[in-house]
């Protein structure tokens, strides 16, 4: 009797994964890999670069520089993907991180990496994240159909997260035990193995049969958004959400080592915390959330967030500070499985691609939240920096009411 009680609570959750297609679960496995290998790197590099350096500011430069191809090219990459086979494409952008990775954890094993080689390593890898949206995330929407589109969503957000449980924890034993070249290399090797997940999906995607210049199209996707009242207002909770919550993150191995008095390892703990979180969030948006909560759960995830940033920036001890950056978890994953669901959802079908690159433009504002941050952490340290920021954005949020009520 309890096997058949067990088995009767498993099936609402069996029969949500058995809905999803193969071809998802292939670009799921190459989120994931991505990832981590993207939270292994930038506990790695904060760490390394600031005992290098000893500036926040430094610090928060190397994952701005893994943002600022977002903000400078995500529109016009948006428009260039649509032309060419996405599968092809995503694959030659893994190949592309990877060997950027192997590089230079070569250089790091020759005993010659300096921070300018992993300023420039990360501003590399960051036209990857740059391509998630209008590449992976596209197909992964063209695989599930719109029905689905906010279940795959929560799934993906979960593995992205379920990465920032493992990824920081693995960058930190491995800072620890080897060095950074073994967390670089290991990436490497892991991009590797998304590559072959990546074309290993079977689905062929349209192309757009659009021949108009790039530039073109994407003038005409900025020009939806900015008439559209629900895209404009997706877009400017965006915007709030990575120039005033997600820079933080930038400043964790900083407050980790300075006021919690962490190693290497505990930053790493500490960041996974965040990732527990999230999981968590994304599984239960996958099993309970309904369309009718999709604008609620956006806007409030941000505002929660900002309150949880806060309380991690003035928590005394480690224990206080991982019960804000679990709450930073469950709130974030709130707003990242609607970001892109919403703006899936309220784009024309043929203006998809494009207008998911325009929502890596407003992801790609997150530079100006990092060299706000970072520079104000050099004045008036990290823990204080982190907390005005976060109330800044709250200010932020409340004065845009108007606007993001319309989604």
């Amino acid at each position: 009797m309890k096997s058949e009680n067990n088995n009767k609570a498993d099936t609402p959750f069996r029969s949500v994964l058995q809905a999803m297609p193969a071809d998802f679960w292939r670009l799921w496995f190459v989120g994931m890999i991505a990832s981590t290998v993207r939270w292994l790197e930038t506990v790695a590099v904060g760490v390394v670069v600031y005992q290098q350096t000893g500036s926040a500011f430094v610090v928060a430069m190397m994952t701005m520089l893994r943002l600022l191809p977002m903000g400078l090219f995500g529109a016009f990459l948006g428009a260039f993907v649509e032309r060419f086979d996405r599968r092809v494409t995503l694959a030659a952008v893994l190949g592309v991180m990877g060997l950027t990775s192997a590089t230079l954890g070569l250089i790091a094993w020759n005993g010659t990496l300096q921070v300018w080689h992993l300023a420039v390593g990360s501003f590399v890898n960051g036209f990857g994240w740059t391509a998630d949206n209008p590449l992976r995330r596209m197909m992964m929407g063209e695989a599930v159909g719109r029905d689905r589109m906010g279940t795959a969503m929560a799934f993906d957000v979960g593995a992205s997260n379920a990465a920032r449980m493992v990824g920081p924890t693995v960058g930190g034993l491995l800072l620890v035990g080897i060095g950074i070249e073994g967390a670089l290399l290991l990436g490497a090797a892991l991009y590797a193995i998304a590559i072959t997940a990546t074309l290993a999906v079977r689905s062929r995607f349209a192309v757009s049969p659009d021949s108009s210049a790039v530039l073109a199209r994407t003038w005409e996707a900025l020009c939806i958004v900015a008439v559209d009242k629900r895209l404009r207002a997706i877009m400017m909770v965006t915007i709030i959400y990575n120039v005033f919550a997600w820079p933080f993150t930038s400043m964790i191995p900083v407050v980790g080592r300075d006021r919690l008095l962490l190693g290497p390892e505990g930053v790493g703990i500490l960041t996974s915390v965040d990732g527990v979180g999230a999981f968590a969030g994304a599984l239960m948006l996958a099993l309970w959330l309904t369309p009718g909560w999709h604008a609620r759960a956006y806007v409030g995830g941000v505002a929660v967030y900002l309150l949880a940033v806060i309380a991690f920036a003035v928590g005394p001890t480690p224990v206080l500070a991982g019960i804000a950056m679990l709450a930073t978890g469950l709130s974030g994953a709130a707003f990242a499985t609607l970001q892109a669901t919403l703006v899936y959802l309220a784009a024309p079908a043929e203006m998809r691609s494009r207008i998911l690159g325009v929502l890596s433009v407003c992801i790609g504002t997150g530079p100006i939240g990092f060299v706000w941050l970072g520079w104000l952490a050099d004045r008036i340290g990290a823990p204080n920096a982190t907390a005005v920021t976060g109330a800044i954005g709250l200010l932020a949020l409340a004065a845009t009411w108007r606007m993001w009520r319309r989604i």
